[in-house]
């Protein structure tokens, strides 16, 4: 309701919805953001882990199954819709299929964006008090390096998707990139993609 009532008072407000879980998109919330121009068509949706079993043992509340359905229902309703998410790699007892699982969700959604850490023992946590930290700090390591090649790999695999694409962008000032002798501009567009461009080759407002 929050969400319905600040994009209908404010239509030219460029609104980005995020969460910090998955639970936080029934159905009418992806109807919501899908049909109004206001709202942002990218998503937050920490997946965590791509095993189920790891995402028990987290007390996430969703499967891996439970989570690719929601994403395959928010994509089935935007169209070009990106996704970003949060990954813990070397979670309380991982073992290496667990870890794989987690590599092959990057490779099948594909995000857009991904903040991908080690685990590391946060104090009044349900697996601080009920789990040990058994997976070694190098091992950790490792499994994340195989994380972030796998989003990078798929990032890569989808940049072509977005060639010879119209997009709306909101310019934020000028670009790192800009000097006197060519002055650039930068923005982010829709789904948040940084955006830099020639002020000659603006079209529009």
């Amino acid at each position: 309701d929050l969400l319905e009532a600040v994009s209908a008072a404010a239509p030219q407000v460029r609104i980005r919805f995020t969460s910090p879980h998955p639970k936080d998109f029934p159905r009418q919330v992806l109807e919501l953001i899908a049909e109004r121009p206001n709202i942002c068509k990218q998503l937050h949706m920490p997946a965590q882990s791509g095993s189920s079993s790891v995402l028990a043992r987290m007390r996430r509340g969703y499967s891996r199954e439970a989570y690719l359905n929601l994403i395959a229902e928010a994509r089935g309703l935007m169209p070009g819709l990106a996704i970003t998410t949060d990954v813990i790699s070397g979670f309380c007892g991982e073992t290496e299929e667990e870890h794989r699982e987690t590599v092959s969700l990057m490779t099948e959604v594909g995000y857009d964006q991904a903040f991908m850490f080690a685990y590391s023992e946060r104090t009044r946590t349900h697996a601080h008090h009920t789990m040990p930290d058994d997976v070694p700090e190098e091992v950790k390591l490792a499994r994340l390096r195989e994380v972030i090649e796998a989003f990078r790999e798929a990032l890569v695999a989808r940049a072509p998707l977005l060639q010879g694409t119209e997009q709306v962008v909101l310019v934020e000032g000028e670009s790192k990139r800009s000097t006197a002798e060519r002055p650039q501009m930068s923005g982010r567009s829709d789904t948040g993609k940084v955006c830099v461009w020639d002020p000659a080759e603006v079209r529009g407002d």
